[in-house]
């Protein structure tokens, strides 16, 4: 009778978990990353009231937050010019770049990574940071009619950065998931804002 129901292999099971096992580490990382942001946040000086509404959660829960960071524990620093030469940032401006192009073609080459990425099934690497730009390049030649110039030259300024070595972040100064995040949405607001 047991055997009705046949069995599986590990290949089998290992493959029907794997799609979870990244959701579940996606999950686990965004979290990380709110926590950082609500540090942030509170470096720049705003209440828990606010870090709440902007965060859309309860304030007990952002006081919860609060309380594990430790005694004279520096708060993370954050600058907002865009102009900024360290790896994580190149890379969130990379993305948001990636994410307008993906918006714009409708045969964007790039709009899987895209979408890997922000679910958590893609991390930036060297070699996925080496892979988005052949992507992007491909995609601001084919799509060069279509997108605006400024595309082309907000790719050619990251691309610069990458390849010329970027500097290290300053001391004291927000994690790279935090600083890629930052990065990605004010170059967003900037290519909309001028596209």
């Amino acid at each position: 009778m047991a055997d009705r129901y046949g069995s599986l292999t590990e290949e089998e099971a290992a493959r029907m978990l794997a799609g979870m096992n990244e959701v579940i580490r996606a999950g686990e990382e965004m979290r990380r990353l709110r926590t950082e942001m609500i540090k942030l946040f509170a470096g720049f000086g705003w209440t828990q009231d606010k870090i709440a509404r902007i965060t859309d959660m309860s304030q007990p829960a952002v006081s919860k937050q609060m309380t594990r960071l430790t005694a004279g524990e520096p708060l993370p620093r954050l600058g907002l010019a865009l102009d900024q030469h360290d790896v994580p940032w190149l890379e969130g401006r990379l993305w948001a770049l990636a994410e307008e192009v993906a918006d714009s073609l409708d045969t964007a080459h790039c709009t899987r990574f895209v979408g890997a990425l922000t679910r958590g099934r893609k991390r930036f690497t060297p070699e996925t940071t080496d892979e988005l730009r052949r992507l992007l390049e491909e995609d601001l030649k084919q799509g060069a009619a279509e997108l605006p110039a400024l595309f082309r030259s907000t790719y050619d300024e990251i691309s610069r950065g990458l390849d010329v070595g970027s500097t290290p972040a300053p001391s004291g100064s927000a994690p790279a998931s935090v600083r890629r995040t930052v990065a990605r949405q004010l170059q967003r607001d900037r290519l909309r804002g001028e596209a």
